[in-house]
């Protein structure tokens, strides 16, 4: 009996140990374990490895498999979007782009986090370099930017071809009870590579051509498809708390 008392008492420190690090509330959203998630994956394929195509840098080539989402042959494909809801949230991913390519994430699809090829750029940085918040734009006549965004503190950026690491805290914007804006969305953190590009971070309204889009308290998480060779791999989110 006092060893089965031992055993249990262990299990359950165990169990509480694994809560309070947070290791049972991710969700897969990349992976082979990853359900569901995506309101659409068309023009997206499986694989298991990915890299430049020997013929052309602009261009990735691929394994197939079960454990990375790669944007499709061309490298074009529809953007991915959660069918879930999230409001302050953590996301861990991995990410790989061809020469010159363009992706980003999106918190509920319009707060954008920058990726795209700046290795070894050595200009200014500004919100549309890797790692960036990415600047206000309008799309008519033609598109051009309205400002530089939220430059990352350093340019982190790793060659192309090679797998790149980014983590962020989202806050999303508060509401009062008759709905009116009290708080502007955060990136209470952000990594890249390993070092940080982001802290607290206020975003005053929605990047890109969506600065003037309705701000929400919950959104889905996107992850940019159609501007270019990208591949995901151990993509996965939890909600936050403060």
């Amino acid at each position: 009996m006092r060893r089965l008392l031992f055993a249990l008492c262990g299990a359950l420190l165990f169990e509480a140990a694994g809560r309070a690090e947070g290791k049972d509330d991710w969700i897969v959203l990349v992976g082979e374990k990853a359900g569901d998630v995506w309101k659409s994956t068309k023009g997206w394929e499986r694989a298991d490895e990915v890299s430049l195509d020997p013929a052309d840098s602009r261009k990735l080539t691929f394994k197939p498999g079960k454990s990375i989402l790669i944007n499709g042959a061309k490298g074009v494909a529809r953007d991915l979007l959660t069918r879930e809801s999230f409001g302050d949230v953590e996301v861990e991913l991995e990410f790989l782009i061809a020469k010159r390519s363009n992706s980003g994430v999106k918190f509920h699809a319009v707060y954008e986090i920058q990726i795209i090829d700046s290795f070894g750029n050595k200009k200014e940085l500004t919100g549309n370099d890797c790692g960036g918040i990415y600047p206000r734009a309008e799309l008519i006549p033609t598109y051009r930017y309205l400002d530089k965004g939220i430059p990352p503190k350093v340019n982190a950026c790793k060659a192309p071809g090679e797998w790149q690491t980014l983590t962020a805290i989202f806050l999303a914007p508060r509401f009062d009870s008759e709905g009116k804006k009290t708080a502007n969305a955060k990136v209470v953190k952000a990594t890249l590579n390993g070092r940080t590009i982001h802290e607290n971070a206020e975003l005053k309204w929605p990047t890109g051509h969506n600065w003037k889009a309705k701000e929400v308290a919950r959104g889905p998480l996107f992850l940019q498809g159609d501007h270019g060779p990208v591949a995901f791999k151990n993509v996965r989110v939890r909600p936050w708390k403060e």
